[in-house]
């Protein structure tokens, strides 16, 4: 498939660039001394960015723009060395890692809620369960924004949260190229190339390649190969055309579980502690029920017992729960996009976009290896198989039981079409924007999921015929895993999941920008969204599911509505800005779930948000910061009727309600400032209560979301020195983030109060820089701090310990 992938890549740049430098040479003498760029997606003020357009599609002012936006420029991102999306989160306030998302590719949340992800404003994968999710690189991102909020249909399908944008690199008419060498710990390297220029007068180009190894803190290691080409033919002063090409492979080794929570209940015993308890608090069952324990395995059970059982991860050091059946995931991408932008006239503009995109990604995970020490649930004591695994009567109080691996093939293409045409005018002496949106998209979608399990894993069938046990081995202590052998199709698999999605949706929309006044400014939009989904149930193990086996005809669902946004900002003088702003957007209730029965006419979700903020520029606009109160909230989240008996109940009881909601509330700060040839800094910070509000019968209900910390921050200090011994300054760089508990609470495991610790990290740079070449050398996790950087479905990700990265770079 990788050759596959490059040769098609190739063979149509090289057409398209053969084709369009050909119509260039044609038009030398008209276009000879036109090298003005447009700026159409933001712009740049002094040092800082100070534009942006990714809450209007226009090149709005900041100060100006009613609506939570926060930039990263790429000076920031060189700067801290980052190499993926999820290095920038300790920049952006309100940004965070997701829990629950098994290690395995962008699951970052915004506000707590789900996250989309746009290149350009284009469609760029979303938080698709974990088999959709890549792990997005920045080699060819020059800077990324962040809207919070909904859309209002400006990007088709959307998450609640909001959309980060990465925005790419485009061809420039003036030839440059860089040359980059990377280092690192855990044998580390790669190497890239990036070179633009003009082909012609009116025909630029831009080519960006990236090779690059790493066998990976705890041995999770990246292999990944990237190209992206572009070209940019300018069809005089009014009209151009953008074409781009992105191929991307890669394998990442992921880690499901992390360091493991283990499973000790302190409500089972009186509300004391792992410390607390002794050997005659573990009783067994009254009744005789689950695994009954002798007294000296009752004494050895307490003795493994450590301060954090049944609240913290159990740190297993160099150890990882990652087993030599799994799989790397095996991502592929590919993406066709070509942009036009056309001036009718001195004040008519139209921008279309058209994208292709498929990505496909495979791979074998652990999703199941739980220590049970000691739970009273259900009414039995320590009940198989969530019990402490006893063999021949040996207890083994370290034990792994219910184990699951899951191998994943799926693939999801996607189309996307966006028009949008801005008329600016003058009415009432009112200079406007008026902004007429259409947009178009379809993705069709392919999964199959095969499980093995352990012994804890028996079907029976309806006659009480064994149909399946589970031959994985019991994992008989997590401290040093005795893993099975071979491979995961020796294991007898069963295939749980086996279906086609095809979502398609479209979406009108009209957007009113005003500048009412030298003060005031109003954004008004509306949009009517449809989203219509079809579900084929292609059959899966008849061992697995008797009543599932075969296939089922398709299903179909469609919901459509009007989102809006309300926006108003006020800036009394020029250095100082209030706005509000309020906005509900639309959400496809389950782009991979089934449908069937009354889901049928399930409505999709909504989201809104509402802002309040100040903006403060100060130092000649070499200072910009935000302020910002918000609440965020995803609506329209289905739970069960506790009345509804299926048979019994008449047609006016519903099965389901739909009034659930997830819900956040907080205060962000966003400072960067460029203060002079020397001094530049980034700071920002949230506190932010998100909370499970779904089922209001549920033990669950209102609590906080998982692995959503409630305050995060940081910082980051540049100095530019100027040394006698050196032609050219010396910058030295310092950073610190702090991120507060997560929760990991799950009262149907038995940990209701579960979390990760709240950690500090301080990182450092230092980097010279000259015309011809630079050299950086980042050291990160200065201090050595042992922490978790995920918070896990029931533990945590170990996050790296200190680490080298130099990076070499010369340009031509």
């Amino acid at each position: 498939m990788r050759s596959v992938g490059f040769s098609l890549m190739l063979m149509t740049c090289g057409s398209v660039m053969a084709t369009m430098s050909h119509a260039a040479v044609s038009r030398v003498s008209l276009t000879a001394n036109d090298d003005v760029e447009r700026i159409t997606v933001y712009g740049r003020q002094n040092r800082l960015v100070m534009n942006s357009g990714l809450a209007t599609k226009s090149d709005m002012s900041l100060m100006e723009t009613p609506a939570a936006i926060v930039l990263v420029d790429q000076a920031l991102i060189e700067s801290q060395g980052a190499g993926n999306l999820q290095d920038l989160v300790r920049n952006i306030s309100g940004v965070t890692q997701a829990g629950n998302n098994y290690g395995i590719g962008d699951n970052l949340s915004i506000r707590g809620l789900d996250t989309s992800y746009t290149y350009d404003g284009m469609y760029g994968g979303a938080g698709l369960g974990n088999s959709f999710n890549p792990t997005r690189s920045l080699t060819n991102v020059e800077s990324v924004e962040v809207l919070k909020g909904p859309a209002t249909g400006l990007y088709g399908m959307g998450s609640a949260g909001g959309i980060i944008n990465l925005i790419e690199k485009k061809p420039r008419f003036d030839a440059g190229t860089e040359f980059k060498a990377e280092l690192g710990q855990w044998d580390s390297y790669s190497l890239a190339l990036d070179t633009t220029g003009a082909i012609a007068p009116d025909t630029a180009y831009r080519l960006v390649a990236k090779h690059g190894r790493s066998d990976g803190y705890r041995q999770l290691g990246t292999d990944r190969d990237e190209i992206y080409a572009s070209l940019k033919q300018r069809f005089g002063p009014s009209q151009d055309l953008l074409f781009s090409v992105a191929y991307i492979q890669d394998a990442v080794r992921v880690d499901s579980i992390g360091d493991p929570i283990r499973i000790f209940n302190s409500d089972s015993v009186a509300g004391k502690s792992a410390m607390e308890v002794s050997w005659q608090d573990l009783v067994n069952d009254p009744k005789g029920k689950g695994v009954n324990l002798s007294d000296s395995q009752r004494q050895q059970l307490a003795d493994s017992l450590r301060a954090g059982d049944g609240l913290t991860p159990f740190a297993l050091g160099d150890t990882s729960l990652v087993s030599s059946l799994t799989e790397p995931n095996q991502g592929e991408e590919l993406r066709f996009k070509l942009n036009h932008n056309l001036d009718l006239s001195d004040n008519l503009y139209l921008n279309q976009q058209l994208q292709y995109r498929d990505y496909h990604s495979g791979f074998v995970r652990q999703t199941g290896a739980y220590n049970y020490v000691y739970w009273h649930r259900s009414g039995a004591t320590n009940a198989n198989p969530r019990a402490p695994l006893v063999v021949d009567d040996v207890l083994y109080p370290y034990a792994a039981r219910r184990q699951e691996y899951r191998k994943v093939d799926a693939d999801e293409t996607s189309w996307q079409y966006f028009a949008d045409l801005r008329y600016d005018f003058s009415l009432a002496g009112i200079d406007s924007e008026l902004l007429l949106n259409a947009n178009l998209e379809d993705r069709d979608i392919r999964l199959q999921d095969w499980s093995i399990y352990d012994a804890d894993k028996e079907i029976k069938g309806k006659n009480g015929e064994r149909l399946y046990l589970g031959q994985l081995p019991y994992l008989l202590d997590i401290r040093d895993p005795n893993w099975g052998t071979g491979s995961f199709e020796q294991y007898d698999p069963l295939l749980t999941a086996n279906y086609s999605k095809q979502v398609q949706a479209w979406g009108l929309g009209l957007q009113y920008v005003g500048y009412l006044s030298d003060t005031l400014t109003t954004r008004l939009g509306f949009a009517f969204n449809e989203i219509a989904q079809s579900y084929t149930h292609l059959g899966v193990d008849s061992r697995y599911s008797t009543s599932k086996a075969e296939p089922t005809p398709e299903k179909n669902s469609k919901d459509n509505g009007m989102t809006y946004n309300l926006g108003l900002s006020y800036h009394p003088v020029d250095e100082l800005s209030l706005f509000i702003n309020h906005a509900k957007g639309r959400i496809a209730y389950s782009l991979l779930g089934s449908i069937s029965g009354q889901q049928d006419d399930r409505p999709d979700s909504e989201s809104l948000s509402y802002d309040l903020g100040i903006r403060l520029k100060q130092f000649d606009d070499q200072l910009l910061a935000s302020l910002v109160l918000f609440q965020s909230s995803r609506t329209n989240l289905r739970y069960t009727n506790p009345d509804y008996e299926l048979g019994i109940s008449a047609i006016e009881v519903p099965q389901y309600f739909f009034n659930g909601a997830d819900e956040t509330k907080g205060v962000e700060l966003d400072i960067n400032a460029f203060l002079d040839e020397q001094w530049k800094f980034n700071l920002n910070g949230v506190y932010q209560d998100a909370r499970n509000k779904n089922d209001p019968n549920s033990s669950d209900y209102n609590s906080h979301q998982k692995g959503v910390p409630m305050i995060t921050a940081g910082a980051w200090l540049s100095y530019s020195a100027n040394l006698a011994v050196l032609p050219q300054p010396l910058s030295l760089s310092l950073g610190v983030n702090y991120v507060a508990e997560r929760s990991t609470a799950s009262s149907s495991f038995g940990i209701p109060d579960g979390h990760v610790d709240a950690y500090s990290l301080w990182h450092s740079a230092i980097a010279y820089d000259t015309d011809d070449w630079s050299l950086q050398l980042n050291l990160n996790n200065l201090f050595n701090q042992d922490y978790y950087d995920k918070a896990m479905f029931l533990g945590g990700l170990p996050g790296a310990e200190r680490n080298l990265k130099l990076s070499l770079s010369y340009r031509l």
